[in-house]
């Protein structure tokens, strides 16, 4: 596992996956599978892993949170930048921080909390964590009125945040208020566009940010990694044809769920198995599993060889 600490060059080297987490039929984690999960994205090119909503991590038992991270520290390949969550209850974040100091992770994300918070409570949450992790957080910013601008720029002047994941859904990706304040504020370096390959363009060329995070990237990494090339070297017709590559299945997870629908893909496409889903979420509706199967398997069949060093 890469220890180092994460630079802007790290988050645009690499799309950041945000995988789905393999769990047996007793929901026990399964190792096996989250391997074969990690070495599919490691083999498309994929340097960066972000183990958050994907994996149900809201959800996860504290008693259970060693063996998860010992588990995706072990997994990991030498190159392999990989980023456990966090909370998003307070005393959560704060019981976990005490098991994080045991590992060598660079960051942890604090999942969103979107009720009983406040932004001046956000950012005493962010500040303590931080003092009892030891090393910089990354912050999670997913609705508006989360936290005000000139507070995450307090943060980030403080050294307490890593990068920023910026995952507010607009209905016009280009006409964000809120995200040029904040690039405004302090740049784009280390914020990361975080809603998939559908609004990465707008978000990387228009705003400058760092890169993008997905879920899809589980099924096909190659294609997500030449999406994220084709970006960087302004190759917009080859990036606009990828984008709409994967818009079948992300059109499923929008209309369906996208934790959900993501999970099943993974199965289906035959990447990994991961098993059921961790309460309280629950698995796909039979009635989608074609659907999902056919969107996953016709995505993973576009991969081609990377040219990409």
């Amino acid at each position: 596992m890469n220890t180092s600490p994460i630079t802007p060059e790290a988050l645009s080297s690499s799309v950041i996956a945000v995988p789905p987490l393999a769990r047996n039929a007793d929901l026990s984690l399964n190792r096996e599978e989250n391997v074969k999960l990690i070495r599919h994205l490691e083999a498309g090119g994929v340097t960066t892993l972000l183990y958050g909503g994907n994996a149900v991590l809201y959800h996860v038992a504290l008693s259970e949170y060693a063996e998860l991270l010992a588990l995706l520290s072990e997994a990991a390949g030498d190159d392999t930048l990989m980023i456990p969550s966090v909370g998003p209850a307070y005393g959560t974040m704060m019981d976990q921080a005490a098991i994080l100091r045991d590992f060598d992770f660079p960051t942890a994300m604090i999942l969103p909390q979107r009720d009983q918070c406040t932004p001046t409570g956000i950012a005493t949450g962010v500040r303590h964590f931080v003092e009892a992790y030891g090393r910089p957080a990354v912050l999670y910013i997913k609705h508006d009125g989360f936290i005000d601008v000139a507070t995450v720029k307090s943060l980030m002047k403080d050294g307490l945040l890593s990068w920023i994941k910026y995952a507010i859904v607009r209905e016009d990706t280009s006409d964000d208020a809120y995200l040029r304040e904040l690039v405004d504020a302090f740049g784009p370096e280390r914020i990361v566009s975080g809603i998939g390959e559908q609004p990465a363009r707008v978000h990387m060329q228009e705003f400058e940010l760092a890169g993008f995070t997905a879920g899809c990237v589980c099924v096909a990494p190659r294609l997500s990694m030449d999406l994220l090339h084709a970006l960087k070297s302004g190759d917009n017709e080859t990036a606009e044809q990828i984008r709409r590559t994967f818009e079948p299945l992300e059109d499923l997870r929008n209309s369906i769920n996208a934790v959900r629908v993501l999970h099943a893909a993974v199965t289906l496409a035959g990447v990994a198995d991961m098993g059921p889903m961790l309460p309280l979420l629950s698995d796909l509706d039979a009635c989608d599993y074609q659907r999902v199967k056919q969107a996953a398997s016709e995505l993973l069949a576009q991969q081609q060889p990377t040219t990409h060093a």
